[in-house]
């Protein structure tokens, strides 16, 4: 596919090394912002109230586990049968944009999180993106295909959209920011992560703390993985990194281990690095909501530690 000026000039700050970093975030934390969607809007099944309270019971309990789970592998096992079953809801009911949210919700998740083939990785992901702008286009039409919308479109149309929207906009800038990480040999896609921030930025206008705090670490990321004479904003990333903790009372280690690895390392900064590791690893990882993305932010926390001496 030939590269447009246009398209060049849309992601002049962005380079492939933009797409090896934040979407190694995306991997690293995308099961436990995402997954838990599906089992929530499970409500929406049903033929009673009976049923409905039934179905939403489980819907709770599913979520709960996806997220208080200390068993990674148990989850990756389990979740390929909710991805059918997501499936034939969305082709049950293609009229409502919540399950075709789920839906790519979790198949950009469980991509994320656990597919390392690069071919089906891209099948996934492809799926997702196509779920979450299917999503998209049923709460507004003029985001039928937002990859062919210009950024000043985009800008006007996005603010337009409504706290409401705020979870449909960000499953479906998550799963596009998936298909950017399975075509980033593309200079065409790498151009679309503008959009993607441009997404983000509104989902945070629109509810500063949505999702805990999650859209603040995705754009830490984002501002952090350039340092500053590549275009970095260290500083924006920085704020972007508090506010995550903040918003997570503290709970969410993921958002320390990259407040780290992304600003204390890009300024150079190893009392900062150290002390955060340090205090993710002293920090009982078993918390609401955030149980198992903090047994891999541990993880990752031991790796950077050990690598400290020699970046430093």
């Amino acid at each position: 596919m030939e590269i447009t000026k246009a398209r060049l000039l849309e992601s002049s700050h962005y380079t492939p090394n933009l797409i090896t970093v934040s979407m190694n975030y995306k991997r690293f934390v995308a099961l436990t912002r995402e997954c838990c969607v599906a089992g929530c809007l499970l409500v929406l099944v049903g033929c009673s109230a009976l049923v409905d309270r039934k179905v939403a019971d489980f819907g709770a309990g599913f979520t709960a586990a996806i997220r208080d789970s200390d068993d990674p592998a148990m989850v990756e096992q389990g979740l390929p049968s909710y991805l059918l079953l997501l499936d034939a809801l969305v082709n049950g009911s293609p009229d409502k944009p919540i399950l075709w949210q789920a839906a790519s919700s979790l198949n950009s998740a469980y991509v994320g999180a656990f597919i390392h083939d690069e071919a089906r990785a891209r099948q996934i992901n492809e799926k997702a993106m196509k779920y979450g702008f299917k999503a998209l286009c049923l709460r507004d039409q003029r985001l039928c295909n937002p990859r062919a919308v210009s950024p000043d479109d985009l800008n006007v149309i996005l603010s337009s959209l409504t706290k409401k929207d705020a979870g449909v906009l960000f499953a479906a800038a998550g799963a596009w920011a998936g298909w950017i990480q399975s075509h980033a040999d593309d200079w065409n896609a790498v151009a679309d992560l503008s959009r993607v921030e441009m997404m983000m930025r509104r989902v945070i206008a629109l509810d500063d703390a949505f999702e805990e705090g999650m859209p603040h670490l995705y754009l830490g990321v984002l501002a952090t993985v350039l340092t500053p004479a590549l275009g970095g904003r260290p500083e924006e990333g920085k704020k972007h990194f508090e506010r995550a903790v903040e918003l997570s009372g503290g709970k969410n280690l993921v958002a320390k281990v990259y407040y780290a690895k992304q600003y204390a390392r890009g300024v150079f900064d190893r009392e900062l690095h150290d002390r955060l590791l340090n205090e993710v690893l002293a920090t009982d990882p078993h918390a609401r909501n955030f149980t198992l993305s903090n047994m891999l932010a541990q993880a990752e926390a031991r790796t950077l530690l050990k690598s400290a001496d020699d970046f430093f």
